[in-house]
C-alpha cells in the first residue's frame, strides 16, 4: 500500500470514482421512475388518493411493479455501501489499476445485475450480483487489513 491516496477531482482513481458512482445514482433513481411507469401501466398504485386520481386500484403485490421495486431495493442495499466505502477504501492508497478495475468492475456488475433482473434472466443474474459483492468486499478487506 502507498499511503493516504489523494481523493482530490485531480486524482485519476477519484475521478473513475466520481464517474461511475455518479453513473450508479443516476442509474438508482432511474428505478424509482420505471416503478411509477410500471404502476401507471398496469394501473395499480401503493395510496388511495392516486388510485383515485386514475380510477386505479391499491394493489401491493402486482408481480411486474414487484420486480421493478426488488430491483430498486437490491440496488440500495448494495450501491450505498459501496458509495460510502470506496472513498474509505481510496484514501488507504490502494494500487491505482487495482482500484479502478475494482470500481468498474462494481458498477458493471450493478448495471448488469440490474438489466437480467428486469429481464428475468436466471443464472447468470446472481453471477452479476455476486461480483458486485465480491468487488465490495474486496474494498472492505482491503481497508480492514489496512487499518491493521
Amino acid at each position: 500500500m502507498a499511503g493516504f491516496a489523494d481523493l482530490s477531482p485531480e486524482s485519476p482513481v477519484f475521478r473513475v470514482y466520481l464517474f461511475w458512482s455518479a453513473l450508479l445514482v443516476v442509474k438508482m433513481m432511474t428505478m424509482a421512475f420505471l416503478t411509477g411507469r410500471q404502476r401507471m401501466r398496469k394501473n395499480v398504485f401503493a395510496n388511495a388518493e392516486d388510485a383515485k386520481k386514475r380510477d386505479g386500484k391499491v394493489i401491493f403485490d402486482d408481480p411486474d411493479v414487484e420486480r421493478v421495486r426488488r430491483a430498486h431495493l437490491n440496488d440500495l442495499e448494495n450501491i450505498l455501501p459501496f458509495l460510502v466505502l470506496c472513498p474509505i477504501y481510496l484514501a488507504t492508497g490502494p494500487a491505482v489499476w487495482v482500484a479502478t478495475n475494482v470500481i468498474r468492475t462494481f458498477a458493471i456488475a450493478r448495471i448488469a445485475h440490474t438489466v437480467l433482473y428486469l429481464n428475468e434472466v436466471p443464472g447468470v443474474r446472481g453471477l452479476a450480483f455476486i461480483v458486485g459483492v465480491a468487488a465490495t468486499l474486496f474494498m472492505a478487506g482491503s481497508t480492514i487489513m489496512y487499518a491493521c
